[in-house]
């Protein structure tokens, strides 16, 4: 497979003649792009990067120094099958960082959305779930199975137990250690995690009103603070905030935890506090 006249590769790089190179993508000194790879159009891959066969990079993507994607995962069940690390596109990718492939045991995927922002050495796993916007500081680790949602953003040196769930437009500080999941819209840090109130700040940036964050935060109130059991409260919030879409995305959410909510076996710490 002949690659795209618009393409710049540099002589030093190692560039399988079976990988799908896009128009205008530029390749760095001494990467390594194997077999089964797709770079999307205008996508540019610096130096030292190993692209394993695998690895899908969508459109305008920066890979920089030293990444590595698509490579086998970190699990002892994996049995070598064929598996997909997917990246989408504007996503940008600093130096150091990794994303292992999907295994059988998942759905053959490691997914992150469009428009994020992978920082310097963090890692994710096999079978996570990233969503678009989502921002992973410097040295975050997700262990496999992870999922987030769209908009959230996680503080360096941070890990994350398999299997955990964070919500969408979630904000976990830095050096937190998140062993249960995470519901949206919140900020929270510590260890143990500890709900500090909703992520105001980030909300207004996205265009929240004043009503939806008071929504948001009057939901809260009634899983951390109304003494009721979590069932309970969930129950309370669907005749309460009927008209709230962000109520019910936050009980549903609660509803489908199986690692259980982060904060309900610690007083929870108030932004009024």
């Amino acid at each position: 497979m002949s690659h795209p006249a618009s393409a710049r590769i540099h002589p030093t790089a190692v560039v399988s003649g079976l990988a799908r190179i896009g128009e205008y993508v530029e390749i760095g000194p001494f990467a390594v792009i194997e077999d089964d790879v797709e770079i999307g159009d205008h996508s540019r891959i610096a130096s030292g990067v190993l692209l394993a066969s695998g690895a899908r990079i969508g459109r305008e993507c920066r890979v920089s120094k030293g990444a590595v994607i698509g490579t086998e995962p970190q699990d002892l069940k994996f049995g070598g099958e064929q598996s997909e690390a997917r990246i989408g596109d504007r996503t940008v990718i600093r130096e150091f960082a990794t994303v292992n492939r999907g295994t059988a045991h998942g759905h053959k995927l490691t997914s992150v959305g469009s428009d994020c922002m992978l920082m310097a050495y963090s890692h994710i796993a096999h079978d996570c779930a990233v969503g678009d916007h989502v921002i992973l500081a410097n040295a975050v680790n997700l262990a496999g199975h992870v999922t987030i949602g769209e908009w959230a953003s996680i503080g360096g040196v941070v890990a994350v137990h398999q299997f955990c769930r964070i919500g969408r437009h979630a904000f976990i500080g830095g050096f937190s250690r998140v062993a249960q999941d995470v519901p949206p819209y919140i900020l929270t840090t510590g260890d143990p995690l500890a709900y500090y109130g909703p992520n105001k700040i980030g909300l207004k940036r996205r265009g929240f009103s004043d009503d939806q964050i008071l929504a948001i935060k009057r939901t809260y109130t009634r899983i951390y603070r109304s003494g009721k059991g979590l069932r309970e409260a969930i129950e309370s919030i669907g005749s309460d905030f009927p008209e709230s879409r962000e109520a019910l995305e936050i009980a549903d959410f609660c509803t489908g935890s199986k690692r259980g909510i982060i904060g309900l076996k610690s007083r929870a710490s108030s932004e009024d506090d």
